[in-house]
């Protein structure tokens, strides 16, 4: 293996164990952030079963976006499902031995590229040209969506501007790094650019934004039951502090009882 190759490899492995380490270190502190009080979003459910509707209707159609902006959802929602798209179309690359039959007639995915462009510069436009979002936005909020354009720019490239890799280089390298049987990477620039804008956002991944992707998963203000009537709700630690408190009038209030 050449050296870039090898430099490669490791930075692709170093990438992932960062993301893997980051992402479930604040999954373990999502899950363990007390919810202090009942604060679901009127209208709220009143059952399970109505919030795990609420939470599909969340994930796969944005509905609170909808509600808040249709220009900003319209952007988002096209881009979050060419990113789908195209990643299940990326997972016959990695696939180890024969591809399976539904991935190669993923083939057609690759046009998702065109809605993944219009839907990220969409986004940079409205932090660019809208007075009140572009007032909030860090830094960090352009260099995300600059990163994820100029990924999906870079794969374009490649895909249908005739900039090609060696595409037998690029599964033995993918697979791979799957199977730990490393081999040489193809030497096109396009093809390293692409790869390593890629990687780079897997390792800021657990440090962006972009942590709103399990984030939802964990806010109560869609995924707690309307029921605070019905029952009593007290966070674990809360829990604690009333224990010692409860100890303590039983010992104090037979004495002024008996006053």
């Amino acid at each position: 293996m050449s050296l870039i190759s090898i430099i490669f490899t490791l930075f692709c492995y170093l990438s992932l164990l960062i993301f893997v380490i980051g992402l479930s270190y604040k999954i373990i502190q999502y899950w363990r952030t007390p919810e202090p009080l009942k604060i679901p979003i009127a209208p709220a459910p009143l059952t399970r079963t109505g919030v795990f509707v609420r939470m599909a209707a969340e994930v796969f159609l944005f509905k609170s976006l909808f509600r808040a902006s249709k220009w900003t959802w319209f952007f988002g929602w096209i881009f979050h499902w060419a990113l789908v798209l195209l990643f299940i179309r990326h997972l016959g690359y990695f696939w180890p031995g024969d591809t399976p039959e539904y991935l190669l007639k993923t083939e057609s995915f690759k046009y998702a590229s065109f809605p993944l462009i219009i839907g990220l510069t969409g986004l940079l436009g409205r932090r660019i040209f809208v007075d009140r979002v572009r007032y909030i936005s860090a830094p960090s909020d352009y260099l995300m969506l600059i990163l994820l354009i100029a990924i999906g720019a870079s794969g374009m490239l490649m895909t249908f501007a005739l900039y090609y890799p060696d595409m037998g280089l690029v599964y033995s390298f993918a697979e791979g790094l799957v199977t730990l049987n490393w081999s040489e990477l193809p030497s096109e620039w396009i093809f390293l650019a692409h790869i390593f804008l890629a990687f780079t956002l897997i390792a800021i991944f657990p440090i962006s934004k972009l942590l709103h992707a399990p984030g939802v998963f964990f806010s109560p203000t869609l995924n707690q039951v309307d029921n605070a009537r019905k029952r009593r709700h007290i966070s674990s630690w809360a829990m604690q502090k009333e224990i010692p408190l409860s100890l303590t009038l039983k010992e104090i209030l037979p004495k002024y009882i008996y006053l």
